[in-house]
């Protein structure tokens, strides 16, 4: 099927795993609409949600101090309660009930579901904090065949010693949304930000890269902050996925013009 005003076709292999965060959702944002008309247009749409700054803002009004470690939060039981309530609870339910309002089918689904993501503990400094070993995408599949599924980034501890107190982990959005594209051989995996896409020295968008100029930039230190987990992902997940894309989600019908091979953003291939 095909939506002629935006030339957008349906590969044969038409899963795209699409990794959203707060900050790409506001006023003027369309990514959610255009979702629902990816899904309508026969593309089978799962999103990924981040949710550190929402994590933060409810960690304090509850009393909780953050601690960092090289950089690193350190995630630990009461913090890890905080996120839970927070990714699989109040961002992912507010997520899905937006889609449904536009006429989507939408399912919430978390990282522990069906043991979604496997994980094992990253470093024992950084507590509650998951590294991703395995991904079980079976009843996930069967959900994308009349849904759009909402996954939260938590996920099973492989290793845990006591299910109450290191049963779930924390594990990165960004990383979680590459590894799932690849465990679902997808077509595309596109990360919507708040920027114009990866820039070079200069700022300017970089509008295309390989994966060994993907290597470089971070070596060089020209990707900072949270671009370098979004660019690590796409790297780790193009032995299976198509295309990868970083985009800017706050322009107005971004998503739709990425699938339709539009100039947007940085494609890494």
């Amino acid at each position: 099927m095909m939506t002629s005003n935006n030339n957008i076709e349906n590969p044969k292999n038409d899963v795209i795993v699409v990794k959203i965060g707060g900050s790409t959702l506001g006023v003027g944002d369309s990514t959610l609409a255009d979702l629902v008309e990816l899904r309508k247009s026969g593309f089978k749409v799962i999103i990924v949600h981040g949710g550190g700054k929402q994590i933060s803002e409810w960690a304090s009004k509850l009393g909780i101090r953050p601690e960092f470690i090289n950089g690193l939060r350190r995630t630990d039981l009461q913090t890890m309660e905080v996120a839970i309530g927070v990714l699989a609870g109040l961002i992912n339910t507010k997520i899905v009930n937006e889609l449904n309002v536009l006429g989507a089918s939408a399912v919430g689904y978390s990282g522990v579901s069906d043991r979604l993501f496997q994980a094992k503990i990253k470093d024992k400094n950084l507590g509650l904090v998951g590294e991703l070993v395995g991904c079980n995408v079976d009843s996930l599949i069967k959900i994308l065949e009349n849904s759009i599924p909402v996954v939260s980034p938590i996920a099973f501890n492989i290793g845990f010693l006591d299910i109450e107190q290191d049963g779930i982990l924390n594990v990165n959005a960004d990383t979680a949304a590459g590894y799932l594209a690849k465990s679902l051989n997808a077509d595309k995996l596109v990360f919507q930000t708040d920027v114009e896409g990866v820039l070079d020295f200069y700022g300017r968008v970089i509008p295309h890269m390989t994966t060994s100029q993907a290597k470089e930039i971070i070596k060089s230190g020209i990707a900072k902050d949270g671009m370098i987990p979004k660019i690590h992902a796409c790297i780790n997940s193009l032995s299976n996925v198509s295309s990868t894309h970083i985009i800017d989600g706050r322009v107005n019908k971004a998503l739709l013009d990425c699938i339709s091979n539009k100039k947007i953003g940085t494609r890494i291939i």
